[in-house]
């Protein structure tokens, strides 16, 4: 069977090494970053290769369902995941999750002084003291789910404000923890298992975690798989695969090794996290989060890129 991932083979290759060779599949994989992969999948028609997508962002799997591209998946598949990571039709099932973050310096920011919105970034308190990645694609699914929620007008108007207030760019998110932990800013937009990389070397990184509820800056990002139409007479391997995904090993790989959120249910996270049952991201349908070019006209006109 051939699989197209639009996870990194760092971050999905041992498990897809050791599902080959735990139910005696022949895996060829091809690796791309998500929106690649689905482009490529839409461009190849019913000629593709691919039986199995693996996406590293739910919004290249809500592109395949827009297309009608991605079959249903059977219950016993999606029932291991709960309904807010899944298609609502059923076309993709969550693997794993990462959720947007503030991450702050702890020698110069205050529990009471947190801020409780996104919005609240804007404030003169903050001015040159927020760090962000636009050119990042988890910013990018971050500004799409603000887009959603909030409508264009509200979200450029939050990234002019944004800009306006000396918000510092980086190029990704861990330059972003580095310079947190420098004290070069005070607060940083991020995703919340780069800390966990720092941590582990440097236990006494004076940065943590706070979690804003209900807005994009709760967002959790999910990495998901979805079968093609194309294999709809071979899924089975395509299924197993998914299920060896969501079976209590490869949950414990993606809480243990790579620093991301189990997304089946009981499964243990590291002592000292916060649960993901006990974060409030906002209420959308993760599919929707696919619309890459608004986004980017978007922080075009803010001349963020």
């Amino acid at each position: 069977m051939t699989i197209y991932s639009g996870r990194g083979e760092n971050l999905i290759g041992p498990l897809l090494t050791k599902a080959g060779e735990e139910l005696g599949l022949e895996i060829s994989v091809r690796y791309g970053n998500s929106a690649q992969m689905a482009l490529a999948i839409l461009e190849e028609g019913q000629n593709t290769r691919a039986d199995l997508f693996l996406s590293q962002e739910s919004g290249a799997l809500g592109a395949l369902i827009r297309e009608k591209r991605l079959l249903p998946l059977p219950d016993d598949v999606l029932n291991r995941v709960d309904t807010r990571f899944r298609a609502p039709n059923g076309e993709w099932a969550g693997i794993s999750g990462r959720t947007r973050v503030i991450d702050y310096n702890t020698n110069l920011v205050k529990p009471e002084e947190l801020p409780q919105s996104i919005h609240d970034l804007i404030a003169p308190r903050w001015k040159n003291q927020v760090g962000w990645a636009p050119a990042n694609g988890s910013f990018q699914a971050f500004v799409t789910a603000m887009r959603l929620l909030e409508g264009d007008d509200r979200t450029l108007a939050w990234l002019n404000a944004m800009k306006a207030n000396g918000a510092k760019t980086y190029p990704s998110n861990a330059p972003i923890v580095e310079a947190l932990g420098r004290g070069e800013i005070h607060l940083g937009l991020t995703n919340n298992y780069y800390l966990y990389r720092f941590t582990a070397e440097r236990p006494d990184l004076p940065v943590a975690h706070h979690y804003t509820q209900n807005d994009a800056g709760a967002l959790v990002l999910v990495s998901g798989a979805g079968v093609l139409d194309v294999a709809r007479d071979r899924q089975e391997p395509a299924l197993k695969v998914i299920r060896y995904l969501l079976s209590e090993p490869a949950q414990r790989h993606f809480a243990e090794v790579t620093n991301e959120y189990p997304l089946v249910a009981d499964i243990p996270i590291p002592e000292g996290r916060t649960p993901l049952a006990a974060l409030k991201p906002p209420a959308l349908d993760l599919s929707r989060i696919e619309d890459l070019e608004g986004t980017m006209k978007l922080l075009n006109t803010a001349g963020l890129l």
